[in-house]
């Protein structure tokens, strides 16, 4: 065992552990319950996040010392307090921010409006003030580093060489898992100029978490396979076991191995994915919303414009940059803008939340975001706190968001830090989500908190906010303002019909910001839309055009013909003496019998004796009485951890409800060390799999190889030796149907009843090199390729190509290409029928490419019907920049001839759309640009 330092005084040790009790008394009021030194804090002591931040608070005014923050989420024990006790200086430290304010910045002229991606962002600010400071951090309560434009465009350059290096290439993902930095931002526009996708993830948080964190993040890292995972040298050996659990990982690399020549910036478009930022979903279920920078760019650009935003702001931000409100709303938002952002851990933050009142103070700061708890705990926390000196008076707008907004937490907030100079009217709550890229909903700036005072029963049982005057029986909900420009919302009732204004129903959007659907999750991403609009997941009502949210469709409750949400029904639970507070989940289950929903409640307790755990299921349910006026159907008093939590501190009502039906609520928690042997066993097992599919897939590789040089001269003997076309054809057609049945790849072909007897053209998609052997065994009689002229040059295969009657065209060439055209209208009445891959070349990406003209003007002068054929697999089977074969099904649907209507420029391009429409249909990838 390590050695652990002694305390300072021989009795630290029982004054930190009569802290510790006093605590856990408060949380547990009756538990007989006393910690010792090797307790462990939160599975011994039920100490939540929240907890601990109170137990250090009240360990440092005890002790006269201030702890370092990482001692928040690093110790495990009182032994571990107290060993930080006994490194800890008596004299406290100063707290960020007092003492002197520093100046206004700078304003910047214009701002880079006509920029389609990020990376264009960067370079419009590189161009104006390549040396202004971007991101102030601070590295600790005492010391800030910065990062100037020109800082982030060069490291940028730099990991983006490195990660072209390691295999990572256009349209890749490459996970982050970083904590607050300036290695983030720098590791993020690396990867965009390799022309790949960032994918956020949080690094694990707490020991107790250990198992499901990772699997979680190795859920994720299987729906966006990525390739590359950076990382922290603290978490590195344990993401090390995510190679086993996610068969597509092949490195995992930190900030400092990203270190190479700077690589050109890769060509990308506009509409290409940015970013893919990961909800809180289930393991085996993960929802990445997909952001172009089309996306990112029109809701930066719109949140800009609905609150005047500028570059004399300055964004004061603790939210951790795997989360879009922290990553988008904060940093991406501050970069497009201008203003500078300072950043701080999210640690920092809860160790000491007046750190960020004095970062606001000392920068000057003006705008912030944060989530209601934030803001509850600095009212907590600070109320009584000394705080002179403090001056909030530049604080111009402090959203409220990503999770539902308490109208009593804003009231106190506003009260306790008015007398520092906040301004109640900065105070707005707004509404957002994922897929909407961040932001959706924001008051106007400087209107302050609207509350809208509803009678419950209209609400409860017809869904109709009726105002009523403040009273004692009212509900209240938030205004969180109009959409963003250029967005569009609506409340539709269960059949997607829109309700008049103060009826609730199920809320729906639409504009530039919507995301394009789920990465790799096709259902997910059907059920987002609805007619046009994507379906958010929260009810809500409208008044005055602005949008007051009700609660998420899925936590609805429907008991006795009414309907609420759970949320203030926690709450008050949560305040009920015996029950930890905010560990309490409130739920609904159909009856399998009745058909009728049942009222659940599971509230964490550590009660143990059988008297007082009945009197508390008593309590509770005399508290959803007087709140909603019905008992519980069922109380379900757990021990700690068994509410489940997001990253962020939101409940997962629906994973508590599984635990629940499934039985396992309340499951103990496995110590530390349990759950990494659990999770090595499951690496290991992740890579014997890898290396049994490795083996499988090169033993089948070596095999079809084999099969190919063993047909192959057959073939080229066929080709040289028989006198006519007819007989080659067959020959090959008959040798390539052979070597398709022994590779084990099914085919299957339809529509061979559409071959017309005359004179025709064939058009063909291309996605693989496979596709001429492919076409060779589907079509039963001969056909010309049209192939690239660089063939003309190949000594071994030209010969080939020009016995089988094939012709070369140039593709670079623009003079050759167009009398190459005219030479193929010549002989286009000949036999046997041209056939032309229309899209010219392929690539790695998935998708139907446009389509080039030659073949549909050839069609159009001679009048020759145009026979679409559709290959479907091909690409699976020899991907591009891969000469391995894989064992795939493969379809080959010739479609019915086309006809051109006529000889003109429009025919032919309608003729062309035309074709390229029967191929889409039935060539099983999506459509990668126009005709």
């Amino acid at each position: 065992m390590a050695h652990v330092p002694e305390a300072k005084h021989p009795h630290d040790a029982e004054r930190l552990l009569q802290l510790v009790d006093a605590l856990a008394g408060e949380l547990r009021p009756g538990a007989q319950l006393r910690a010792g030194l090797d307790s462990q804090l939160d599975r011994d002591l039920g100490l939540d996040s929240l907890a601990r931040v109170e137990l250090l608070a009240r360990v440092e005014r005890t002790f006269g010392v201030q702890l370092p923050t990482e001692v928040l989420g690093d110790a495990q024990t009182p032994r571990d307090v107290l060993a930080a006790l006994a490194k800890a200086g008596r004299a406290p430290r100063p707290v960020v921010g007092e003492g002197g304010r520093q100046a206004a910045p700078a304003r910047v002229a214009g701002l880079p409006e006509d920029a389609p991606r990020l990376i264009e962002v960067l370079d419009w600010h590189l161009s104006r003030h390549p040396d202004r400071t971007h991101v102030t951090f601070y590295r600790t309560p005492d010391a800030t580093e910065t990062l100037s434009y020109a800082q982030l465009a060069e490291a940028g350059r730099s990991m983006a060489g490195a990660l072209c290096r390691a295999g990572v290439g256009p349209g890749d993902c490459v996970a982050l898992m970083l904590p607050s930095g300036l290695d983030f931002f720098r590791c993020f526009f690396g990867i965009l100029m390799a022309g790949a996708v960032p994918v956020p993830m949080y690094p694990p948080a707490r020991p107790a978490q250990l198992e499901d964190h990772l699997l979680r993040q190795a859920g994720i890292l299987r729906n966006c396979e990525a390739q590359v995972l950076i990382t922290f040298d603290t978490v590195r050996p344990l993401a090390r076991m995510l190679t086993g659990l996610s068969p597509s990982l092949r490195h995992v690399l930190t900030p400092a191995d990203l270190d190479a020549p700077p690589a050109a910036v890769a060509a990308t478009a506009a509409d290409d994915l940015a970013l893919i930022q990961y909800t809180s979903g289930s393991t085996g279920d993960p929802k990445g919303v997909m952001l172009s920078h089309l996306n990112l760019l029109a809701n930066i650009r719109a949140w800009g414009r609905a609150i005047g935003l500028g570059s004399t702001d300055v964004a004061v931000s603790w939210l951790p940059l795997y989360h879009d409100m922290g990553l988008i709303g904060a940093w991406l938002g501050s970069l497009y803008h201008g203003c500078p952002l300072v950043l701080m851990s999210p640690l920092d933050f809860l160790a000491r939340p007046e750190r960020w009142l004095w970062a606001i103070h000392h920068h000057r700061g003006t705008v912030t975001a944060a989530p209601n708890f934030a803001f509850e705990l600095c009212v907590k926390r600070l109320t009584d706190a000394p705080l002179d000196g403090l001056d909030l008076s530049s604080w111009r707008l402090a959203a409220n968001g990503a999770e539902p907004v308490s109208a009593d937490t804003l009231a106190r907030f506003a009260q306790v830090f008015a007398r520092y100079g906040l301004r109640p009217e900065a105070l707005a709550p707004v509404y957002g989500l994922a897929e909407s890229t961040v932001g959706l909903c924001v008051p106007p700036p400087g209107r302050g908190v609207r509350v809208d005072r509803v009678a419950p029963d209209p609400m409860r049982s017809r869904g109709v906010a009726e105002p009523v005057a403040e009273g004692t029986d009212v509900l209240r909900f938030i205004a969180c303002g109009p959409p963003l420009p250029g967005h569009q919302v609506r409340v539709v009732d269960g059949a997607g019909r829109p309700l008049p204004e103060r009826r609730v129903g199920r809320l729906e959007f639409r504009g530039p910001s919507a995301t394009r659907g789920y990465y790799r999750n096709p259902a997910a991403s059907a059920r987002l839309v609805d007619d046009g609009w994507l379906v958010t997941g929260d009810y809500a009502y409208l008044a005055d055009g602005e949008v007051y949210i009700t609660g998420r469709e899925k936590d609805l409750i429907i008991r006795g013909g009414r309907n609420f949400y759970p949320y203030d029904l926690e709450q008050l639970i949560g305040e009920l003496a015996g029950v930890r507070k905010g560990c309490v989940a409130v739920f609904g289950v159909v009856d399998a019998q009745s058909a009728d929903e049942r009222l659940v409640v599971v509230a964490e307790t550590r009660e143990a004796d059988a008297a007082q755990r009945a009197a508390l299921e008593q309590r509770i349910a005399g508290a959803a009485v007087a709140q909603i006026g019905v008992p519980p159907d069922v109380v379900v008093l757990a021990p700690p951890h068994s509410v489940l939590k997001t990253s962020s501190g939101k409940l997962r009502r629906a994973a508590v409800r599984e635990a629940y039906l499934k039985g396992t609520l309340g499951a103990s928690t496995r110590p530390t060390w349990l759950q990494l042997l659990r999770l090595q066993a499951a690496s290991v097992r992740g890579h014997l799999r890898g290396a049994l599919r490795w083996l499988r897939e090169h033993v089948y590789g070596a095999w079809v190889w084999g099969l190919f040089w063993l047909l192959a001269p057959l073939a080229a003997l066929a080709i040289f030796a028989l006198p006519g076309l007819a007989a080659r054809w067959r020959a090959t057609h008959r040798l390539a149907r052979v070597f398709q049945r022994l590779s084990g790849c099914p085919m299957a072909v339809s529509g061979l009843e559409h071959l017309p007897p005359g004179p025709v053209l064939f058009v063909a998609n291309h996605a693989s090199y496979a596709d001429g052997l492919v076409l060779g065994a589907a079509l039963p009689m001969p056909v010309a390729f049209v192939a690239k002229g660089e063939f003309r040059h190949n000594r071994v295969m030209r010969p080939l190509f020009e016995r089988m009657g094939a012709h070369f065209v140039a593709r670079f060439d623009s003079r050759q290409g167009v009398a190459d055209v005219r030479a193929m209208g010549e002989i286009a009445h000949q036999s046997p029928p041209l056939l032309f891959f229309a899209e010219g070349t392929f690539g790695s990406s998935p998708g139907l490419r446009g389509f080039r003209l030659g073949a549909f003007q050839i069609a159009t002068q001679q009048g020759l019907p145009v026979v679409p054929v559709a290959i479907a697999g091909t690409r699976k089977v020899l991907p591009a920049g891969s000469w391995r074969p894989r064992c795939a099904p493969l379809h080959v649907t010739v479609c019915p001839p086309v006809a051109p209507q006529g000889e003109g420029w429009h025919d032919m391009l309608e003729l062309r759309d035309a074709v390229r429409r029967a191929i889409l249909a039935h060539c099983g990838e999506p459509d990668a640009g126009g005709g």
